[in-house]
């Protein structure tokens, strides 16, 4: 598993890296060739997409999304473990419909394209898709494994 979240992580990283790569080219080739790169702006919309689902998978999974945690700070261990369960299971009750939506989308995409050179977004939206379900997955694999009691600093992600 320590792989798949890995793979993961990458994924998430590798969509901001392109995203800032592509972002960096279209200003400097604006700004001295007076030019633009064709389609980057839908490229970009598109590859954010796909970085925020697959970095919600690993949010979910590793349960460090941005919070306040005035109530779970005074309450002890059992506590804890009370207030995880039950934020891990109404994420994944948010989860489980929106990728299903999602999927359900893409299905009905059909033949839309890029503006400038007509490549065909459904491939982004796949990636992205997947990302979601890639979040399903790991908001039930932490489910269990709040469930059983294993801490986080037991955590695959380290």
């Amino acid at each position: 598993m320590r792989r798949f979240l890995t793979a993961v992580e990458t994924i998430a990283a590798f969509f901001l890296l392109a995203i800032a790569l592509l972002t960096f080219a279209n200003v400097a080739v604006r700004d001295f060739f007076s030019v633009q790169i064709p389609d980057w702006f839908d490229f970009s919309k598109l590859m954010q997409v796909v970085a925020v689902f697959w970095g919600i998978a690993l949010t979910t999974f590793a349960g460090r999304h941005i919070c306040v945690d005035i109530v779970w700070e005074h309450v002890g261990p059992k506590g804890k473990r009370i207030i995880d369960l039950f934020a891990t299971c109404v994420t994944a009750a948010f989860l489980v419909p929106m990728s299903w939506m999602v999927c359900t989308k893409i299905m009905g995409l059909g033949t839309q394209a890029t503006s400038d050179l007509r490549i065909p977004i459904i491939y982004f939206y796949w990636v992205a898709a997947t990302g979601v379900v890639a979040a399903c997955v790991l908001a039930v694999w932490r489910i269990v494994r709040v469930w059983q009691g294993v801490p986080d600093e037991e955590s695959p992600l380290g």
